[in-house]
This record gives structure tokens, C-alpha cells and sequence, in this order.
């Protein structure tokens, strides 16, 4: 019998314990997230892509197809969105943050861009690693 309750209070324990990784994890992420709105809202991209991996294996996805590596990216964007009229206003809505495992979650979402020169809206899953001690995109798609 006291094994079964010993099993119990492990499963609770394991149990609160991913519960709290979860709000901590979840927190940082949608943080991440906040920090690259505010920048993009501001025009600057360049602090928009501390979100993400600074890494050749970085993988976009959008309408033009796939896009590799960090550099390549950032260029894609600033190409996409040249001024701070293409950039815009842009806000989220998060659909859905899951864990993948202890250090991976995926994201689901929408993006609302209000801009001078035609809104701009779409759909996101971008998922998001812990690198060093810090949640990084590694992968997104978005159209």
C-alpha cells in the first residue's frame, strides 16, 4: 500500500512541476513574442529578429517558399517590408501554445498588420526552442 501512495505523490509532483514549467515557459515565449510586436510596430526589424535563431538551419516558410538561415531571413524582410508604412501596426492573436517536449512548444496564431500602404493579415506556426537558456524561433511558417 505504501508503495501505491509513494506512486501517487510522484505523479502529483511530476504532474505540478510540468504544470509550472508550462505558465513559466509559456510566459517567456509570449514575452519573445511582445518584444518582436513592439519592434515591428516600431520599423525595426533588426531587433524583430533577436526572436528568432541566429543560425544557418533557421527555416521561414511563407508565400515565396522556404527561406534558410538567419541572415537570409532578415533579408527577406527587409525586402518585404522596405518602410515603416510596409512594416506597420502588427498585433497577434495566439491561437494555441503547446508543448513539444521539456525545451520545444509550438505556436499557432494570426497576424494583423494595419499599414499606410494596405492591411495585411494572415496565419502563424512558429516553433520556438530553448538555446542557452533562451527561447528562440526556429521555424516558422507564415502566410
Amino acid at each position: 500500500m505504501r508503495f501505491y501512495i509513494l506512486l501517487f505523490f510522484t505523479f502529483l509532483y511530476l504532474g505540478a512541476s510540468a504544470q509550472s514549467n508550462y505558465k513559466e515557459d509559456s510566459e517567456a515565449i509570449l514575452a519573445v513574442l511582445e518584444s518582436q510586436r513592439m519592434a515591428w510596430s516600431n520599423g525595426d526589424i533588426e531587433t524583430f529578429m533577436e526572436g528568432y535563431w541566429k543560425n544557418d538551419s533557421l527555416k521561414f516558410y511563407g508565400a515565396g517558399g522556404i527561406t534558410y538561415g538567419w541572415k537570409n531571413t532578415l533579408s527577406r524582410y527587409k525586402e518585404g517590408y522596405p518602410t515603416k508604412d510596409h512594416t506597420g501596426k502588427l498585433e497577434f492573436k495566439i491561437n494555441a501554445l503547446t508543448q513539444i517536449n521539456s525545451d520545444t512548444y509550438y505556436v499557432m496564431g494570426e497576424f494583423f498588420l494595419k499599414r499606410h500602404v494596405g492591411n495585411a493579415n494572415g496565419i502563424f506556426m512558429i516553433i520556438f526552442k530553448k538555446i542557452n537558456g533562451v527561447w528562440k524561433i526556429i521555424a516558422d511558417t507564415s502566410c
